[in-house]
């Protein structure tokens, strides 16, 4: 059981950290296109928004291995 508890988070993760990039790039590509004069404010923005997206899955795989270990 430890190890389908830990795919499930696993895969819950990743899922939410690839909806969540989508997102802010994508949001990200359209500010840039309505106002390119702010267009280097938005592409530091955009790699913090990621950088912190991809922590959950970095935390999803820190349970799963904690479930398999138990």
């Amino acid at each position: 059981m430890n190890y389908i508890a830990a795919a499930i988070a696993v895969l819950g993760a990743a899922i939410g950290a690839g909806y969540g990039n989508g997102r802010v790039i994508s949001q990200t590509l359209e500010s840039m296109a309505r106002q390119p004069e702010i267009a280097g404010q938005l592409r530091s923005t955009m790699f913090i928004g990621v950088a912190l997206v991809e922590a959950v899955p970095i935390l999803g795989i820190v349970i799963a291995f904690i479930l398999v270990l138990m």
